[in-house]
């Protein structure tokens, strides 16, 4: 089904896909920064971010300007840990599905 309002596909539960997919990147990353053993001064911060990224794809509708400043506090935050790089990826790549930031004349 396409919708007029940006274009968007949803899946056959009516869910917008990027949401499927942020959702999917999200957890998936909040799964391997509790499995990770190392302790650092920021992880509490990125599993904040983490969980205020999963409530707004539980939402449904995210707000651009809010994704991108919890992506760049989870990246700031666990951005030194090389294991935790391909999750974080993923869900830059998440966000970006949503496109950029409103630009400013």
């Amino acid at each position: 089904m396409l919708r007029s309002v940006g274009q968007e596909r949803l899946t056959g539960s009516g869910e917008d896909p990027r949401v499927t997919e942020l959702r999917t990147a999200v957890s998936r990353l909040r799964r391997e920064l509790a499995g990770h053993p190392a302790e650092f001064p920021d992880r509490g911060i990125a599993e904040d971010e983490l969980a205020a990224l999963d409530a707004m794809a539980c939402g449904g509708r995210p707000e651009i300007l809010r994704l991108r400043r919890s992506l760049l506090l989870v990246a700031g935050a666990i951005g030194s840990v090389s294991a935790l790089a391909s999750g974080l990826r993923d869900v830059r790549v998440a966000v970006d599905l949503f496109g950029g930031p409103p630009r400013h004349p």
